[in-house]
C-alpha cells in the first residue's frame, strides 16, 4: 500500500534525499512531536548541537487545548522547524494511524505557519527507554535521527 499525501507537507524516510539541504541554512531549532490520540510526546534539539532531548508529553483530550500547550511550547522555543512521526509496518508498508499523523502536521503547519515535515517512526516507541514519558523519549529519538542526517559527520560518514 502506498501512503499519498496532499498539501505540501515532505515525508522524508530513511535513504531518501531532502534533509541535507537543510544543513546549509544554518543553525536551526527543530521541535518534534510522537502523535497519539492519547498523548503527544514533544522533543527539542537543534543543528548546532546535533543533539535531541526530550520535553514534554501532552495528555490532554480538548484539541484546543492541545494546541494552546505546543503554542505555548513554541513560544517558548522558538523552534524553526516542526517535525511529526508517520508510523509505518516494518515492512515500510503504510500504518492506518498515519493519515491522522498527517491531519496533525497540516494543523501545526496552518495554525502556526512553520515549516513541518513528516519522518518515518518507525521503532521510535519500541526503542524507547522503558521510562516515562516514554511519548517524549520517543519523538527525541525520531528528532536525533533527523538531526544525525543533517550532521556533517552524518553526510561523510554515509558516503
Amino acid at each position: 500500500m502506498h501512503l499519498a499525501f496532499s498539501g505540501s507537507i515532505p515525508c522524508i524516510f530513511p535513504g531518501l534525499q531532502g534533509m541535507p539541504e537543510l544543513a546549509r541554512e544554518g543553525c536551526q531549532t527543530f521541535m518534534a512531536f510522537d502523535f497519539g490520540e492519547r498523548r503527544i510526546g514533544v522533543a527539542i534539539g537543534n543543528t548546532l548541537t546535533g543533539g535531541a532531548r526530550p520535553l514534554a508529553v501532552i495528555e490532554e483530550p480538548i484539541r484546543d487545548h492541545r494546541f494552546q500547550k505546543i503554542q505555548a511550547l513554541l513560544t517558548e522555543w522558538a523552534p524553526d522547524r516542526l517535525v511529526v512521526g508517520l508510523p509505518r509496518y516494518p515492512d515500510g508498508s503504510a500504518h492506518p494511524f498515519a493519515e491522522r499523523c498527517q491531519r496533525f502536521a497540516n494543523q501545526l503547519h496552518g495554525r502556526f505557519g512553520l515549516p513541518v515535515t513528516l519522518v518515518d517512526e518507525r521503532w521510535t516507541s519500541a526503542v524507547a527507554p522503558g521510562r516515562d514519558p516514554i511519548d517524549a523519549e520517543a519523538a527525541a529519538i525520531l528528532l536525533q535521527g533527523v538531526l544525525d542526517i543533517l550532521s556533517p559527520r552524518g553526510q561523510v560518514h554515509s558516503n
